[in-house]
């Protein structure tokens, strides 16, 4: 068996995605996720101009040793438009390999270790009345986790607060948007919230937050003693983790766990953060950190300092990264939660898919590979869109971390 044939796939059923399609001379197709959002055609052009060619004729069974190849060979290593074109890659010679030996891709890496996959939804709202009851309507259909995010007073538009509720769409054409930012005010209001959602849902529902990066070391230890009281899962990307030694200093203050990862390319992201046991929780994911035969080095390695795994899942990411993140998650011992945002009608009609969601679970399905497809002729339909992320300021005017 070897590659006979690679495509790239560009589309925008809601939002952009780039999908490789690997097949092998024997007829039978992987898909992987290549979606980098606000650059994907930096990714795209990654993969059909330096990439692709030297796949041809490969063996699709010697998936570390191509991984090593395109991560070592282009010497230039590591970078989200590397990492991402890689871990495209490197999932579709898994979901290969499923289909070849007619068993699911989680059998390939070690069997089920649970029976799924526990996931947690989104609530938002402009205010805390309507984040608890996003947060209600999220626990009525059977999420047994919730993150919440609300509108902060006097500011315009919030991270985490979208135009829709199931349907989280920050993305803009043209020009990004340009948004608000006050510390001070957020450092106030959002102990507010997790006190009423306490009171609201009681405590035994995991509560979860993310502060996207906004906060320095010091303002993250403050927050994270403010919400000790109200118990919650995990306060994601409390700062920017460039300088992974200021967790040190959250750490030495609080005891609110932390996640942190979803912008992280490879294992070297992390490193310091596992093995200091300075973060609880790590969120590289699958299409952005190497594909799964990296990420399941992340899991062992964070497995060995007591740091379970809970792996970014936004829709800018396709159903192709989603499936990948259950089968990964449905295997590893070390596995804690996985993001569970719902993809829209067009998306999910353009990647078919054998993942279902169950009483506050999901689970891949039990296909050969992966478990899901792509329609090229429906894809056409919807043709990429250029669309950023916003931007944030301060309330002075200084740019500020979205």
């Amino acid at each position: 068996m070897r590659i006979a044939d690679a495509e790239v796939i560009v589309c925008s059923p809601g939002r952009n995605f780039v999908t490789l399609r690997l097949t092998t001379d024997d007829g039978i197709s992987g898909l992987g996720d290549a979606t980098l959002n606000g650059r994907e055609l930096a990714v795209a052009s990654y993969l059909n101009d330096h990439v692709l060619p030297l796949l041809d004729g490969r063996d699709p069974f010697l998936i570390e040793d191509i991984w090593h190849f395109l991560y070592k060979g282009a010497y230039w290593r590591r970078g989200p438009v590397t990492m991402a074109a890689i871990g495209a890659v490197d999932v579709a010679l898994w979901d290969i390999k499923g289909k070849a030996l007619d068993t699911p891709v989680y059998n390939l890496l070690g069997g089920q270790a649970r029976e799924g996959v526990l996931v947690y939804g989104h609530a938002n709202g402009l205010d805390i009345d309507a984040t608890l009851q996003a947060a209600a309507r999220y626990v009525d259909m059977g999420y047994r986790a919730v993150r919440l995010q609300t509108g902060i007073p006097g500011l315009p538009a919030v991270y985490g607060v979208g135009r829709g509720d199931l349907f989280y769409e920050p993305t803009s054409q043209d020009m990004p948007d340009e948004e608000s930012w006050s510390t001070e005010a957020y450092l106030h209001h959002v102990p507010k919230l997790f006190a009423q959602a306490r009171d609201a849902l009681g405590y035994n529902v995991p509560l979860l937050h993310d502060a996207h990066h906004r906060l320095t070391p010091i303002e993250a230890a403050r927050l994270g003693q403010r919400l000790e009281p109200y118990d919650l899962f995990w306060l994601e990307d409390a700062v920017p983790a460039e300088l992974q030694e200021g967790f040190r200093i959250i750490r030495s203050h609080t005891t609110t766990p932390l996640a942190v990862g979803e912008v992280f390319n490879s294992i070297h992201d992390c490193q310091q953060l596992i093995t200091e046991q300075l973060i609880d929780f790590i969120r590289a994911t699958v299409a952005h950190a190497g594909g799964l035969t990296h990420l399941v080095r992340i899991a062992h390695l964070a497995e060995l300092h007591h740091v379970r795994t809970g792996c970014h899942g936004p829709v800018d990411l396709s159903p192709v990264n989603l499936a990948a993140s259950l089968h990964f998650g449905l295997a590893v011992h070390n596995f804690g939660i996985q993001e569970y945002m719902r993809h829209t009608e067009d998306t999910d009609r353009v990647f078919p898919h054998a993942y279902a969601f169950d009483d506050g679970y999901l689970h891949p399905g039990d296909r050969p590979g992966l478990g899901v497809d792509v329609d090229t002729e429906l894809a056409a339909a919807f043709p990429y869109r250029r669309a950023y992320l916003p931007v944030n300021r301060k309330l002075d005017g200084t740019v500020h971390s979205w």
